[in-house]
C-alpha cells in the first residue's frame, strides 16, 4: 500500500507531481482544496461549515479541516492508498493526521518534499496567475503565502525526517524528470 504525503511551498508543483504520481503508483491524489469544493458543492454539513468562514475571509479552522480529512480517507477509492497534497499545514494538523491513520490502522509511507528557489517560485507563481488570471496571486500575497509556509509548514519536514519518512527533491526543473526523481527517490529511501 502507498500512502504519501506530498508537501512544498506553493509554485513548487505539488498538484501537477501529486496527480502524475496518482497514475504511477494507481491511487488517488486528494487535495484538501478539492476537499473543500466538493463539501461545499455537495451542501455537507462540513460544507457548510467550511462556507461560512470562506464567506467571511476566514482561514477554514483545523477542526473542520481534519473532519473533512478523515471523511475522505475513509473512502473506498483511498483504502489501497493515496498521495495526500496541502494537508497536515501545522503540528496540530500532524497530530490530527496520525490519530486518523492510526484509528484506520494505517501508517504513512512516505513523504515528499519538493523544494525550490525561493526567487524562482516567485517568478513561477507570477507568470502562473498571468496566464491564469489570476488575481488573488499579487506579488504580495504570493510573498506572504511563501512566508507562511516557511513559518508553520516548512518545520513539519523536519520532524518527518527525524521519523525516517522524507525524500526531498528539487520540484524545479522538467516535469517529467521531477516525477522520475521522486519515484527513485522513494525507491532507494523504501526500497
Amino acid at each position: 500500500m502507498t500512502r504519501l504525503l506530498i508537501m512544498g511551498p506553493q509554485g513548487s508543483g505539488k498538484g501537477t507531481q501529486a496527480a502524475r504520481l496518482a497514475e504511477v503508483f494507481g491511487i488517488p491524489a486528494i487535495s484538501t482544496g478539492d476537499i473543500f469544493r466538493a463539501n461545499i458543492k455537495g451542501g455537507t454539513e462540513l460544507g457548510r461549515l467550511a462556507q461560512e468562514y470562506t464567506n467571511k475571509g476566514e482561514l477554514v479552522p483545523d477542526e473542520v479541516t481534519d473532519r473533512m480529512v478523515r471523511d475522505r480517507l475513509g473512502q473506498e477509492d483511498a483504502q489501497a492508498g493515496f498521495i495526500l497534497d496541502g494537508y497536515p499545514r501545522n503540528a496540530a494538523q500532524v497530530a490530527a493526521l496520525d490519530g486518523i491513520l492510526t484509528d484506520l490502522g494505517w501508517h504513512l509511507d512516505g513523504v515528499i518534499e519538493l523544494t525550490a528557489d525561493r526567487d524562482e517560485l516567485l517568478a513561477r507563481i507570477a507568470k502562473r496567475a498571468e496566464l491564469e488570471g489570476r488575481a488573488d496571486d499579487t506579488p504580495e500575497s504570493i510573498a506572504r503565502r511563501l512566508d507562511i509556509y516557511e513559518e508553520q509548514t516548512a518545520p513539519l519536514t523536519s520532524a518527518y525526517a527525524e521519523r525516517k519518512l522524507l525524500v526531498r527533491v528539487d520540484g524545479l526543473g522538467e516535469i517529467s524528470e521531477v516525477t522520475d526523481s521522486i519515484v527513485a527517490g522513494l525507491a532507494a529511501q523504501f526500497g
